[in-house]
């Protein structure tokens, strides 16, 4: 479990690649894998989409079946997992033999799911969950999620290296890389809505947005610290102050749901917010490390 390493010269021969489904990030994987130096056999159930990538260089074939023939790895970035199913059970469709990187997003009991079907029909399965956009991938930064059995993994890491330079391997189980997903995404849903709060009362006050934009950015590397560190108190179990007290945040909180309804503004979010602070409190640990609201989580 971890980083990959880069792969080596003998791992990036040659390959023959199919990528299935051409939206906006299943063309960019198929760009890619062209760069790459790769053959690569793409479809998309609206074959017009497949029209610049056959001008790079793709082979666009009219089945799924044709597009998995050729290829050791096979890439999907479809809708959802039900669009994912019904492709591979589409006629002459065999992944025996072959690995199936997934990087359509589901939960991670689908995950599971489709791991223990393809295991049946002989395929070995990666589930992949990317954490940028389409513009963002191939970078040395850029992060991708994996989960799958080692040996799995390790077949399709030249693949996986070109399309980001921080892939990480959370472990065998298929659930592993949709289950962290929710994770990150649940934090970048809570940082967003309360971004856009912090936003909404900035600008009723008449201050200028942008300059809380920028005042936010500038924070965001510090901040990042300081979760990383709350993160480590969680893992520790050891809930000691080491940075900031729970009973700081429960009032602050309560501060901010105050003055969004002082202003006319929604309190919904901050409502619940300061609420689950106060249940910290109630519950004898606002004497306690930031982080221990995970108590009551």
């Amino acid at each position: 479990m971890g980083i990959l390493p880069l792969p080596t010269p003998q791992e990036v021969r040659m390959k023959d690649i199919a990528v299935i489904g051409l939206g906006q990030m299943g063309a960019t994987l198929a760009r890619l894998s062209l760069q790459a130096g790769w053959r690569v056999h793409v479809w998309n159930r609206t074959p017009g989409k497949a029209e610049s990538l056959s001008a790079a260089g793709a082979g666009v074939a009219a089945r799924p079946a044709d597009a998995v023939r050729a290829a050791e790895i096979v890439v999907m970035c479809v809708h959802d997992y039900a669009a994912a199913r019904q492709i591979l059970d589409a006629d002459g469709v065999d992944l025996a033999g072959k690995v199936l990187v997934q990087f359509t997003t589901g939960s991670p009991r689908e995950a599971q799911d489709a791991a223990a079907a393809l295991a049946a029909e002989g395929a070995g399965f990666v589930a992949g969950a990317i954490q940028v956009a389409p513009e963002q991938m191939g970078q040395p930064d850029t992060t991708i999620l994996v989960s799958g059995a080692e040996e799995h993994v390790e077949r399709a890491r030249a693949v996986l290296a070109a399309y980001g330079g921080n892939i990480v391997h959370l472990g065998a189980s298929p659930a592993a890389a949709a289950t962290m997903d929710l994770a990150t995404l649940s934090f970048v849903y809570g940082a967003s809505l309360g971004f856009f709060q912090g936003a909404a009362l900035a600008e009723r006050e008449g201050l200028d947005v942008r300059r809380y934009g920028a005042i936010v950015h500038a924070l965001a590397p510090s901040y990042g610290e300081f979760l990383r560190h709350e993160a480590g108190v969680i893992a520790s179990g050891d809930y000691r102050i080491t940075q900031s007290p729970l009973s700081i945040s429960v009032d602050a909180t309560r501060r901010i749901e105050d003055a969004m309804r002082a202003r006319g503004l929604r309190t919904e979010l901050p409502a619940a917010i300061a609420a689950l602070l106060r249940r910290a409190d109630e519950a004898g640990y606002g004497g306690e490390e930031f982080a221990a609201v995970a108590k009551v989580l």
